[in-house]
């Protein structure tokens, strides 16, 4: 039954949203479309024209947005967009509807990416399917949440992981936190005010201010810099990548994926080639007494654009499985 269901998926990013058609947990990538966010008043009117347009009527429907969802409904956190079941119901028809945070989606999707939207960093021991997983986002912000599959159901519960202190470790890493608390959060930063498109921008401003210059560049400028070699962007590369490799071995500790973690976001894309040469394996895995420990956790980078679409038909399919 569920393989056979037309479902309808929407993936609410910060500048568009990505609507497609499923059938079960396969995406039909043709029949992605993409609107602006800036151009509709929320995901119903988008949801309705992408139906009239394709002339689909889909028996179910998902959709993942970044931002907290809780009881069906999620507030997005740089959209003044509110989105529930309800209303996703009477815009599409659908009669088994769902809303999910946008790392939940990644998390559901982690176990059926192909190896095309995988590259390995760090390799381990195959596991049971049954195993945890750990999903871990660096993107416009930071989070991380674990995934459990249980009796055929993905199970991802929500989290907001990004927001947790930071955990300095150096003298260089306790002035950059003082700066960043003293010229942009004016209160105690959390570890996503490092870890993330904005937070990159700040460890490069420090670095700059570190040699008495006061520089403010855009991520993306930085991610040129670092790669023709600047030297201050170098360092704010390697700050960041040892950062979040010291994140990502607390959390592997905490949660125990020996399902494989799965780093994912924009930053991450970028970053990716890049993630060994810069130290990632080394603060993965600096444990003390416990680093070999941590030679049994894969880490993979995520380079599938459609992962959560993929996600919200799994998530679908596993719904409808479950009913019937």
């Amino acid at each position: 039954m569920p393989h056979a269901t037309l479902a309808v998926v929407a993936d609410i990013g910060g500048t568009n949203t990505r609507v497609a058609l499923a059938h079960g947990t396969a995406v039909d990538t043709a029949s992605i479309r993409r609107f602006r966010n800036a151009e509709h008043g929320g995901i119903d009117p988008i949801l309705r024209a992408y139906l009239a347009e394709t002339g689909a009527a889909p028996q179910a429907a998902c959709v993942d947005m970044a931002g907290p969802v809780r009881d069906g409904v999620g507030t997005l956190t740089n959209l003044p967009w509110r989105v529930d079941q309800a209303a996703l119901r009477e815009a599409t028809g659908a009669q088994t509807v769902s809303v999910l945070n946008d790392l939940q989606a990644q998390g559901v999707a982690v176990g059926h990416l192909g190896d095309a939207g995988l590259s390995t960093l760090i390799a381990a021991p195959v596991s049971a399917p049954e195993q945890p997983r750990l999903v871990v986002n660096m993107g416009t912000g930071l989070n991380a949440q674990p995934v459990f599959k249980r009796r055929g159901m993905t199970l991802v519960p929500p989290a907001e992981a990004g927001h947790v202190s930071i955990p300095v470790q150096s003298a260089d890493e306790l002035r950059l936190r003082d700066w960043v608390a003293e010229h942009h959060t004016h209160t105690t930063p959390g570890l996503e005010d490092l870890l993330s498109g904005r937070g990159f921008e700040r460890v490069y401003a420090w670095c700059c201010a570190e040699e008495g210059e006061t520089v403010a560049l855009p991520a993306s400028e930085i991610f040129a810099a670092f790669q023709a070699g600047e030297a201050r962007a170098v360092r704010a590369a390697r700050i960041v990548v040892r950062l979040l490799g010291r994140y990502t071995g607390d959390l592997a500790l905490i949660t125990l994926p020996f399902g494989g973690i799965y780093l994912v976001g924009g930053v991450i894309r970028h970053l990716g080639p890049h993630l060994e040469t810069l130290g990632f394996t080394q603060a993965f895995r600096d444990k003390g007494r416990f680093a070999p420990f941590m030679e049994q956790f894969a880490v993979h980078v995520v380079s599938d654009d459609y992962a959560a679409l993929t996600g919200c038909a799994v998530h679908l399919d596993e719904l409808l499985r479950e009913r019937a």
